[in-house]
């Protein structure tokens, strides 16, 4: 595809719903200009583009007005874009339930790791931990329900909800990492496993999910503006 300056998409590289896009972006083959936003100290395009929330992604195309939230954003690409690796199934039961799923992750399951990250106490955490285990193994769950045997989310082709949750295996990595647990692992969930290792080293997401030391330093600003509860 030629060369499309009039998609423009504001984030932060730490972000993973700014990395759902990039990913979505790169599946389309779909090229466009990146702006690196500082989430400590918000621009005025931030705060005009998105005056309610002030969080990124936006996305901005050509002369529309903005376009908002994650989720949002790529079913937007999707029907822009129908012809280039479609994320979404074509029948409305297909989509519902991806939408479903999705408005789990993100109001569910993927919250919990800010909990944890804001609970004290070692008996705190892990009642956190153990919560975020138990939703792993509806995860595998979902995963065998949607693959069918095969390799993604999406069936033989990576889909919206490889997208969803794939873009947030770098955190929780970093998560499992500096909380000393396993997320996913081979007796509870092995199909999710297998999958995780599978969808890291994809061609369009491998250059998008940032290093442990972009987290940390955004992890590090994140405790400094918002810390931990106090015991």
């Amino acid at each position: 595809m030629g060369k499309n300056t009039e998609i423009k998409l504001l984030g932060t590289p730490p972000s993973p719903f700014v990395n759902r896009v990039q990913f979505v972006l790169n599946l389309k083959s779909i090229e466009y200009e990146y702006i690196e936003e500082n989430l400590a100290s918000k621009s005025e395009l931030l705060l005009t583009s998105n005056p309610v929330y002030k969080k990124v992604p936006v996305l901005f195309h050509g002369n529309k007005p903005p376009i908002l939230e994650s989720l949002i954003i790529i079913e937007y690409l999707d029907e822009i874009y129908p012809d280039i690796h479609p994320i979404l199934p074509s029948d409305p039961l297909g989509r519902a339930d991806n939408h479903f799923w999705a408005n789990y992750l993100d109001n569910k399951f993927i919250p919990l790791f800010e909990e944890l990250r804001i609970t004290p106490g070692k008996e705190g955490k892990e009642a956190i931990k153990k919560q975020i285990i138990e939703e792993s193994q509806l995860l595998e769950e979902t995963f065998v329900k949607f693959s069918n045997g095969k390799t993604y989310f999406g069936g033989d082709n990576v889909g919206y909800l490889d997208v969803v949750l794939g873009c947030f295996l770098g955190w929780a990595k970093f998560f499992e990492k500096h909380n000393e647990f396993n997320i996913f692992d081979e007796v509870r969930t092995p199909k999710l496993l297998e999958w995780t290792n599978r969808i890291l080293s994809h061609e369009s997401l491998k250059d998008v999910i940032p290093g442990s030391e972009a987290l940390m330093k955004f992890y590090m600003m994140v405790m400094k503006h918002n810390p931990p509860r106090v015991a």
